[in-house]
C-alpha cells in the first residue's frame, strides 16, 4: 500500500505541476500569459523530476501507466503489482488537475470566454487533428521515453556514476521530447496526465468550459501505451 501510496503522491504532483504551469502560460490574467512552448517543456520536465524524486526511493516513480506496463512487459516490474500502480496514478492525476483548478479558480473565471484555452490547460489536443498521425506521433515519442527508462535501468548499460544522477536523465529528456516531438500532439505520453484530467475537466463546475473533446481521448492512451509496449520489446532484443 505504500508503493500505491506514493505512486500516487507523485503522480498527484506532476499533474499539479505540469498542469499548473499550462494554466499560467494560458490563463487571462496570469503573469506568466504567454511565456510560452519553451516555458512550458521546462515545467513539464521539472514536474517530472519533482514526482520522481518523492516517490522514487518508494515506489520507483513510474507516475506513468505506460511506463508501468512496460517495465511489466520488459521484466523489470512485477505483473501482481500493475493494477494497483495504474489505479493509484490515475487517481493521483486526476487530484493533481483538481488542485490546479483550484489553485487558478479566479484565472479560470477570467478565461470563461475561452474554452479551447481551458481544455488545454487539463488534456492534450492535436496542433492538426489527423488520429492515426497523432496516434503514431504518441507511440514514437513514449517509445523513446520507455526505452530511455529500460536502457537506464538495465545492469551495465549506464555509465559509471550515472544512477548518482537519479531524475535528471528522465528529466532532460522529457524536455527533449517536448521541445523536439510535441508540438503535433502536446505530448501526453502518459494516461495520468491527460486521461484523469480529462475526467476533471469534465466534471469539475468550470465556468464557460467546452465539451471535453472525447472522440481524441483514445489517441493520448492507446498511444503512449503502444510505445510503451513497443520499447520493452525492443529491450529485450537489443540491451
Amino acid at each position: 500500500m505504500q508503493q500505491y501510496l506514493f505512486e500516487l503522491i507523485g503522480t498527484l504532483v506532476l499533474v499539479l505541476l505540469g498542469d499548473g504551469v499550462c494554466a499560467a502560460c494560458s490563463l487571462n490574467k496570469s503573469k506568466a500569459k504567454g511565456a510560452g512552448w519553451v516555458v512550458i517543456t521546462l515545467g513539464w520536465g521539472f514536474a517530472v523530476m519533482a514526482g520522481v524524486l518523492i516517490a522514487g526511493p518508494v515506489s520507483g516513480a513510474h507516475l506513468n501507466p505506460a511506463v508501468t506496463l512496460g517495465l511489466a512487459i520488459a521484466g523489470k516490474f512485477e505483473w501482481a503489482l500493475v493494477a494497483g500502480y495504474i489505479i493509484a496514478q490515475m487517481v493521483g492525476g486526476f487530484l493533481g488537475a483538481v488542485l490546479v483548478w483550484l489553485f487558478y479558480k479566479d484565472h479560470y473565471k477570467a478565461t470563461a470566454s475561452e474554452p479551447d484555452t481551458i481544455l488545454g490547460t487539463f488534456c492534450t489536443a492535436p496542433a492538426i487533428a489527423n488520429p492515426w498521425r497523432n496516434f503514431l506521433c504518441e507511440v514514437i515519442a513514449t517509445c523513446l521515453l520507455v526505452f530511455l527508462i529500460i536502457a537506464l535501468g538495465t545492469e551495465g548499460n549506464t555509465p559509471a556514476g550515472a544512477g548518482a544522477l537519479g531524475a535528471f536523465p528522465v528529466t532532460c529528456v522529457i524536455m527533449s521530447i517536448g521541445m523536439s516531438l510535441g508540438a503535433t500532439t502536446g505530448y501526453a505520453l502518459n494516461p495520468a496526465r491527460d486521461l484523469s484530467p480529462r475526467l476533471a475537466h469534465a466534471v469539475l463546475p468550470i465556468t464557460g468550459k467546452r465539451e471535453s473533446d472525447w472522440g481524441y481521448s483514445w489517441v493520448p492512451v492507446a498511444g503512449p501505451m503502444a510505445g510503451a509496449a513497443l520499447a520493452a520489446l525492443l529491450g529485450v532484443l537489443v540491451l
